[in-house]
Formats: structure tokens, C-alpha cells, sequence
């Protein structure tokens, strides 16, 4: 590997001359830096991140920490983050926590030592975090938290509008004439479970609708839990018409519970998810579903450690991500022998109709 002494002595400059091209000082005159940059070409130099780090208190790197990459939402995400990154010469490190909070703060321990530009965190408790995500902030690196927010965060955020989403999900439910609707929620220790909850319910309060405490059911953000909580909704004596499930997993977990309880989607129950992940244009039928933007969500956070890395101050920078209702197949008017039809028996024809 080439050193800062041979490109010095090819291009006819001193190493100091170098190292300020490196480090893109402006002190260097342009026939200078020319045959600089023409030595490096030549030699194929390329600098040590450790060193520039040494120099300037961080590196091009930025870490983004996510709860379970398995789940198809934060792909998404993580494309956006490094799509922004890359455009502008910065390097995205990807740890995944397994939502455990010891993981995720073994990774903020240990990425310090890549004295990164920036962290962006989907954290795994809420109420933990913070301290270690201030250290960075302290150090010099930028810390965004994105789709979940810990308590008390003051700090950059970029999130979708959860509530909003709920809200605009569960009113096209009322829209459609569905008076008895439950929610199968993800778990209510984070942000973006219970803004989901927080639509959903006042969407059912403005409507003057109630909601029996069983047609609440909490879970994780996985399709087994959607499934398993379905399973008790349609086996009450009161069955809802209709759900709405926090995430599109869930929201798959519950078609398949309806299908084997040998019910027809929608015509006995309708099913709303929230994520619009591809998959559920593979369902039968394709599922309705709100649409919050993974891509935009990663490129906005990541577009802030850029900002701040390139010297922005000042208030914090808190974006909420607007989402969009789509309407597919698995939602529709309910029908008026939905109720009647015992779970465990599929409805013909004849009773499917309106």
C-alpha cells in the first residue's frame, strides 16, 4: 500500500502539502493539488480511516442499529439510510439489537471506537439509552432515533405519523359501516404501538362507538402473535367485523386465523394492516393496509447526521413522515349475516351477499 511520503515524493511536495490535500484544507495552490490528487490516482493511495479519524475526530462512517432486521419493514428503512449515506461519501454499518437492550448498548460501546459521524438507533427500550446516546452526541457524532422514540428524547427524531395513520385507518372502517372493530396492537411499551392504539381509539370515540376491553389485544409485531390473537376475536360470542392490526404482519397472522376458522376476507370480516409491505400484495385477498415510508424514514435520518456532521447546530430536527391509507382487497362493507355466521364454517354464496 502506497504512504503519504511516496505520493509526496512523486508529486514534488512535501508531506505536509499531502496531508492538507487529504484533509481538503484550502491552503494548497491548485498546481499543487493537482499533481497530489495525480499521485494518488497513480499509486492507488487510500487513506486509513483510524488516522482521519485521528485528525478529525470521526470518520465517514455512519451506525445505523435496528430491533430485528428479519422483519420486512426495516430493509426498507436501511436502504433509504444507505442510499443518502452513500451519495455523499459516507459508509453505513448496520448492527441488528434482536430487540434486547444489552445488545444494542454492547454496540454502542464498541462503535465508539470507530469514532462514527452518526448513529441512527431503532431502540429496543424505551426507557433506556439515552445516557449512552449522549456520550456520542458529547464525543461529537450525531444521534437520531427513528420510528421509536425513548422517553423523555430531546433530541433528532424522524417517525411516521402513527396516530394519524391509525386514525385514517380505523375511520375508513366506520366509513365503510363497521361498528364493531378491534385492534390487535404491537407491544404498548413502545412509541409506535401505542400512537397506533392513541388513533384507533379516538377515531372510535369521535364515531361514539365503543370498544369491549377483549376487542383490544396486545402482541408482538410478528404474524404468529397476529394469528394467535385473532384467534381469540373470532372465537368471542360478540365477533368484530372488522380489524385493525398495528403492523402488516400481524395483519397477515389474522388472515390466516381467518381462513382457518373457515371464514371469508372480507365478506365476514375485514383486516387492515400498517406498514403496506410488499407481501401483502401477495395475500388473498391483497390486504388494505396504511402505507408509511421505510425508505424516507432511513434517508431523513440519515440526512440530519449530515447536517450535523457538517457543522449544523441548533434546535433539534423532529420529522413526522405523513403515511397514506391504501385500499386493497381485504376491507369492505360488512355484511349483515357476518354476525351470524358460528366461526369454523365457511358462508356461501348465498349468505355473502349484501
Amino acid at each position: 500500500m502506497a504512504t503519504i511520503k511516496e505520493i509526496a515524493e512523486r508529486a514534488g511536495v512535501s508531506i505536509g502539502t499531502v496531508s492538507n490535500v487529504l484533509n481538503e484544507l484550502p491552503t494548497v495552490r491548485e498546481p499543487a493539488r493537482k499533481r497530489v490528487l495525480e499521485a494518488i490516482e497513480a499509486l492507488r493511495y487510500s487513506p486509513s480511516l483510524l488516522g482521519r479519524a485521528l485528525r478529525k475526530d470521526k470518520t465517514n462512517i455512519i451506525v445505523m442499529i435496528v430491533p430485528d432486521i428479519t422483519n420486512p419493514f426495516f430493509p426498507g428503512a436501511v436502504r433509504g439510510a444507505e442510499d443518502m449515506a452513500f451519495q455523499n461519501g459516507y459508509r453505513l454499518v448496520l448492527c441488528n439489537s434482536d430487540n434486547d437492550f444489552a445488545k444494542e448498548a454492547a454496540y454502542m460501546l464498541e462503535m465508539r471506537s470507530y469514532r462514527p459521524s452518526g448513529l441512527i438507533i431503532v431502540p429496543a427500550d424505551l426507557s433506556r439509552g439515552t445516557e449512552e446516546a449522549k456520550a456520542y452526541i458529547k464525543a461529537g457524532s450525531a444521534v437520531v432515533y427513528m420510528d421509536r422514540v425513548p422517553d423523555g428524547w430531546k433530541g433528532d427524531s424522524v417517525t411516521s405519523a402513527h396516530e394519524d395513520g391509525a386514525y385514517n385507518a380505523t375511520k375508513y372502517l366506520i366509513d365503510l359501516g363497521h361498528r364493531d372493530i378491534a385492534t390487535i396492537t404491537g407491544p404498548l411499551e413502545g412509541t409506535s404501538a401505542t400512537e397506533r392504539l392513541r388513533g384507533f381509539t379516538r377515531a372510535m370515540k369521535e364515531a361514539k362507538l365503543s370498544v369491549p376491553k377483549e376487542y383490544v389485544q396486545q402482541t408482538t409485531f410478528t404474524k404468529d402473535g397476529g394469528e394467535a390473537k385473532a384467534k381469540i376475536l373470532l372465537a368471542l360470542r360478540n365477533r368484530p367485523t372488522a380489524v385493525f392490526a398495528a403492523n402488516d404482519l400481524i395483519a397477515f397472522g389474522a388472515l390466516t386465523a381467518v381462513h382457518d376458522a373457515g371464514l371469508a376476507c372480507p365478506d365476514d370480516i375485514s383486516i387492515l394492516g400498517f406498514d403496506r409491505l410488499d407481501l401483502g400484495d401477495a395475500t388473498t385477498p391483497k390486504l388494505s393496509s396504511v402505507e408509511q415510508f421505510a425508505s424516507q424514514l432511513g434517508a431523513s435520518a440519515a440526512k440530519i447526521v449530515l447536517d450535523r456532521s457538517n457543522g449544523r447546530k441548533g434546535e433539534a430536527q423532529i420529522i413526522s413522515i405523513p403515511t397514506n391509507l391504501w385500499v386493497q382487497g381485504s376491507t369492505g362493507k360488512p355484511s349483515r349475516n357476518a354476525k351470524l355466521l358460528p366461526a369454523g364454517r365457511r358462508a356461501d354464496k348465498r349468505t355473502k351477499k349484501v
